[in-house]
Formats: structure tokens, sequence, C-alpha cells
């Protein structure tokens, strides 16, 4: 591969000198630290890792602080703390790593723009950042209500089914922990392998760009971890950049930016058959009676999720080593078979509600076909968005032009004919689910690595422990790249999910700390006595 050496003057002049070694200094832990600054010192709940300088060679950078870093960084913090048996990993009790979380959001957040009133969790609050993992972890569901003086409280709720916005600030209790070593608003947009003296790639350098000041960084470290999350999926051909076209991730603050009236007579389309699809269509129900509201659904009706004891062993942290282990073609039928436990179902209790509202236009609208027309809450089975346009009706409003294939199952009269129908509206909100795929423009200086080569349309595979699959010898065994939340095809539906996090979290520090030598925190590994 060709050297980066346009890339390294951009950033020499970019960035600046580098700033002057500060000295270490011992906490209480007995951890060496190597930055003292003044506005950490007054951090309520610290955890065990420490800042580290930019120009400093790192242990660990993290690209992403989303629950799949959280958990990471949780697992982390238990293993330097000793109280993960399943983490005993010496080093890391007398040595602090170097290690940063690099996050584009400026704060931490999860699905910030879904976090609807009364939307709960699809699944119970044991699986949190620890306690599969090391349920004696600070980092437990049961200890934030504890701490937060809410137990007994939450308890007398009689549910493992807490509310979405309370699951999100127990993460952001979590992740304040880690203030010290997470850098918000930072953008990373490559991960650039440098080569030793050997020929073998035995560093990389991870390159972001602060988005408030424009200023760039690099940061060199041996391990990276690429937990990005997913960016939003607009299909075509709905435009990625209409004020008026919005994501699902993006729905609560549209909301209330374009409907700022509850009681005004909006028009709204909702498109997708998914759970996002159907707590948006829900809440517009709720929140804005005036409204005419119509989902537009591909298929027939609305399914219900299988979440039954038996499915819900899909998701056991043991079932990725089974799901691994299969052939590709056993593999992949076997997560389509099982995908209505996750993608395009909806929890069987906001599917009866939504019937129970569209049964109670029923008596209060009329039961006939040319009532249901004046009905204001309406899911259109069938339906396929073709065209996207400027409404000449509405203004600054939408037009969509709809295939309806619904005469096709739905008409009682012989040989109907799908039709086409115009829907003038003031806002389409977009449940469309989300691409898991910016580690490939992340990794494109590292394609050159590729087993057999950088083939066209190749894409990156992992090994069981999330490593990135690399050429033979390429690599330094003291380096690597893991990847998080977007290795479905070879580990299974839970990848993206919550449920296997915990766990996740401990493999992944077991996979970069615990090798062959003894991690010493200063010079890297150490095999046989000699320094790799």
């Amino acid at each position: 591969m060709s050297p980066h050496a346009d890339f390294d003057s951009l950033l020499r002049n970019e960035i600046g000198p580098a700033p002057a070694v500060q000295e270490a200094f011992t906490n209480a832990n007995g951890f060496a630290d190597s930055f003292s600054d003044p506005q950490f010192s007054c951090l309520g709940n610290r955890s065990h890792l420490r800042y580290t300088l930019e120009d400093e060679l790192h242990d660990l950078v993290c690209i992403g602080f989303g629950p799949a870093s959280l958990a990471i960084a949780t697992a982390l913090h238990d293993a330097q703390d000793g109280t993960d048996a399943s983490l005993y990993l010496p080093g890391l009790t007398t040595h602090s790593p170097k290690v940063v979380f690099l996050e584009r959001q400026p704060q931490f957040a999860w699905h910030a723009g879904m976090l609807l009133p009364g939307a709960r969790m699809q699944i119970t609050f044991l699986k949190d950042m620890a306690t599969l993992r090391n349920p004696r972890s600070v980092f437990t569901f049961v200890n934030y209500l504890h701490a937060n003086q809410r137990l007994v409280d939450f308890m007398n709720l009689n549910t493992f089914l807490p509310q979405r916005v309370e699951y999100e600030d127990y993460m952001r209790w979590c992740a304040a922990w880690f203030d010290e070593v997470v850098h918000y608003g930072q953008e990373v947009f490559s991960v650039i392998p440098e080569d030793g003296n050997k020929g073998e790639v035995t560093m990389f350098k991870v390159v972001s760009r602060d988005l408030e000041t424009g200023k760039l960084t690099a940061r060199r470290t041996r391990h990276v971890v690429i937990a990005a999350g997913g960016r939003a999926s607009i299909p075509k051909p709905f435009p990625t950049n209409h004020p008026r076209v919005i994501h699902s991730s993006q729905f609560q603050q549209a909301s209330c930016e374009l409907l700022k009236d509850t009681q005004y007579s909006y028009k709204i389309a909702v498109v997708g058959n998914g759970q996002s699809a159907a707590e948006i269509f829900d809440f517009l129900h709720s929140n804005y009676p005036n409204s005419k509201t119509r989902l537009l659904i591909k298929q027939g009706s609305l399914r219900p999720s299988d979440d039954s004891p038996f499915v819900n062993e899909i998701f056991n942290p043991s079932r990725v080593d089974s799901t691994f282990s299969r052939t590709p073609t056993l593999r992949s039928s076997s997560i389509t078979q099982d995908r209505n436990t996750n993608y395009g179902v909806v929890r069987l209790n906001l599917l009866e509600r939504i019937y129970e509202t569209l049964y109670m236009q029923r008596i209060r609208l009329g039961n006939t076909a040319s009532a249901e027309e004046t009905w204001p809450h309406r899911i259109m089975p069938y339906r396929c968005v073709e065209d996207v346009q400027s409404s000449p009706i509405i203004k600054d409003g939408v037009r969509l032009v709809v295939r309806d294939q619904s005469p096709l199952y739905l008409s009682d009269v012989p040989n109907s004919e799908e039709r086409t129908d115009i829907l003038d509206v003031d806002a389409v909100f977009v449940a469309t689910g989300y691409q898991r795929d910016l580690h490939e423009l992340l990794l494109k200086d590292a394609r050159y690595l590729m087993p057999g080569g950088d083939l066209e349309g190749e894409k990156w595979t992992v090994q069981r422990d999330y490593r990135v699959a690399f050429e033979e010898g390429k690599v330094s065994r003291d380096a690597g790249v893991w990847l998080q939340g977007c290795c479905e095809s070879s580990h299974g539906l839970s990848d993206t999910l919550l449920s296997i996090l915990a766990t996740r979290g401990g493999q992944i520090v077991k996979s970069i700390f615990d090798k062959e030598g003894k991690w010493d925190g200063a010079d890297g590994l150490k095999y046989d006595g000699l320094t790799k």
C-alpha cells in the first residue's frame, strides 16, 4: 500500500505540535495516571480508567460509545476491580490500560428519537451491562436503582420490563463513570494500519475530526474496536435529506419541530411494519387527536413478535458459539427462519392497543369501506411507495405515489387489479431500520490486508472473538481490529441487540488483554521473557 505522506502532512498542519508530556501520578487504586486535570477531580462516580494524552500510544481505541462500547468499558472496570472471576487478568489489576472512546454524538444517547412516553423495553432488565457476566458489578441495573434510591419503588411495579426512558437513564448513569476517557463530538473517518520493522502491522492510526472545531486528531493504538452502531436506512424512492421525510431515529425531535400544534389536523404518513412504525402510529393517535395518520405496510397485517421462552433461547449468550460453528448456508437459513423475533414485528400488547383504537373508530364513524375512508387513523396494507414529490396541495408538504396491491388480496371482485394512489401529507416518518456497514468505510485503507487480497465487493469477516480476519502474518498478534454490532451474518440475531452485551463485553476485553504472555501496561505483551 502506498504511504500516507500527504495525509500525515495534513494531520501535522491541522493538529499542531504535540502537548508536553505530563508527569504521572498514582491514584487511590494504585494505578499510574497519565494526566492530572482538575476537571476530573470532581467526578462523583469515577471508573478505574484514566485519561490518556492524544500523542501517547494507546492500548485500545473504541470507535463509538453506545451500549456495545459501554459494555466493554464496564468489563474493563470490573477486570481492574477484581470483582469478576471470569475476567481474571492480573495485568489489568496492576496497570491501568491506555484507553479512549470516541463518540460522534455530543453526549451519551440511546435511541433518543424513540424515547416515547410509555414505551417499554423488550428484554428483561437483567440483560443489562453487567449482570450476566458479573452480578456483583456496580454497573448492574439493580445497583443503579439502589444508587438512585428507587429499588423498592421499582420492585412495586412488579415488572421485568422498565420503561425505555428509564433504561436510557441507567445507561447514561453507567456512561458518566467513564467521562474521563470518552471524547464526545468526535467523528472518526479512517483507521490506517502502520507497518513495523518486520513488515507486519503493529499498530493503527485512528483519525477523527472534532465536530465543533474541525480539528483533526490522530491517535495511535495497538487495538481498535469499531462499535459505531447503525446508520439510518432510508430506501429508495425516499430522499435522504428532505426536511419532511424523517427517519424514525429522529422522530421525537422532528415531530416537536414539524408538528408543533397538537390540536392541528396534520396529515401524516408512517412507513414500516415493525415496532418503531407501530409506536409512532400509536403516539400520533394519542397526542394529535385531530390528525389524519396513515400507516403504510407492505404486508397484509402487522404481525406479533415471538418472545416466548423457548424462542428467546435464540438470544442466550451460549447460542453464539453454535451459530458461529454452523456452515454459512445453514447459518443464513436459521437466521432467516428466526427473523420474526426481531424484524418487522410488533409486541402483542401494542398490537392490541392499536386494534382497539381502530375498533373504536368503527363504532364512532362506521364499519363500511366508505366509512373507513373517513377514519382519522388507518392501517393501509399491501402498499409500497414508488415516488416522492413535492405536494401541490400542502404547503411544504410531500406527495407520495403509492402502489396499492390490496385489490389483489382483499377485493371480493374477481380479477381485480392493483392501482396507484396519491397521498399528500405534511410529513412522512420512515421506520425502515438501519445499515450496519460503517466499518467497511473506516477500514478502506486496510483492505490490502484482506485474506486473498483486495477483491472488489469483498466484505470483512471476523473470527469467533469478533476480531477482523486479516491475511495471515500481516498483522502482529499484539495488534488488531474488533467489530461490534455488525456481525449478525456470522454471530446471529443477538449481535445488534442488548441481550448479550454483558458477556460479549467481557469476551472482547479477554481477547485483547488476555494474551499468551502477560500484558504489563508499559511495553506491550511479553512472550517468554521477550517483549513482542
